[in-house]
């Protein structure tokens, strides 16, 4: 997506943006980007907004850390609406609920549901690396995950290696959810590295039982 073909002249400098869950296809929110917050979520693989009632820009999570994680954005016909489709780190609402159209916990269920029902290697985990590989050939300018698959594996380290420095800093913070975001932060680079390294959680799983089998 070129953001020099997008009309944000039609809405006064700012675009509606539909975000949905790029797992579950849920529809979670609605808010508004202008350019700079346009960039900002590129940069930043954060969904970022521009509050209309505020004044200024906000990433959606930044005082509660319920984070949207970029996954791919799609503009409509005529270039004035987004769709967001987006990795939620916790409820989208500031409600507490999960969507701000009154779906309370339902997606979360699901997910707990998917994780416990593969023993050895979480559901969601190869669903997540099913996922991600389909960002492999997708447009750069539209999915962060693409932009990390066209910077190519030494990149994809690199983000990783901050990652891990961030996960790091967050054990001594004494923030528990904090240190579980910033883990599942570093996992997701993981998973984008090995998918750019041909290979995934099969073989890392399988590596880690033969190193830990009984007996050995």
């Amino acid at each position: 997506m070129k953001i020099n073909n997008l009309n944000f002249e039609k809405s006064g400098g700012l675009l509606p943006v539909i975000v949905q869950d790029a797992s579950t296809n849920r529809v979670l929110m609605q808010a508004w980007m202008n350019r700079e917050a346009l960039e900002k979520t590129f940069d930043s693989g954060k969904l970022t907004f521009f509050s209309r009632s505020k004044n200024r820009l906000w990433t959606k999570g930044e005082s509660s850390g319920n984070f949207l994680y970029l996954e791919e954005l799609l503009p409509d016909c005529d270039n004035d609406c987004i769709l967001a489709k987006a990795r939620p780190a916790g409820p989208a609402c500031h409600t507490g609920q999960d969507t701000c159209f009154g779906e309370k916990n339902q997606a979360v269920n699901e997910r707990q549901t998917a994780a416990q029902s593969a023993p050895g290697k979480p559901e969601f985990l190869e669903e997540l690396e099913q996922l991600l590989k389909t960002r492999k050939d997708s447009d750069p300018s539209k999915s962060y995950t693409a932009k990390l698959f066209e910077a190519g594996p030494k990149r994809i380290a690199k983000k990783m290696g901050e990652e891990a420095v961030e996960l790091a800093l967050e054990s001594e913070s004494g923030n528990p959810q904090r240190f579980i975001e910033e883990a599942a932060d570093l996992i997701y680079h993981l998973n984008v590295l090995l998918i750019a390294r041909d290979t995934g959680w099969e073989a890392v799983i399988r590596e880690l039982q033969e190193r830990y089998r009984p007996g050995r």
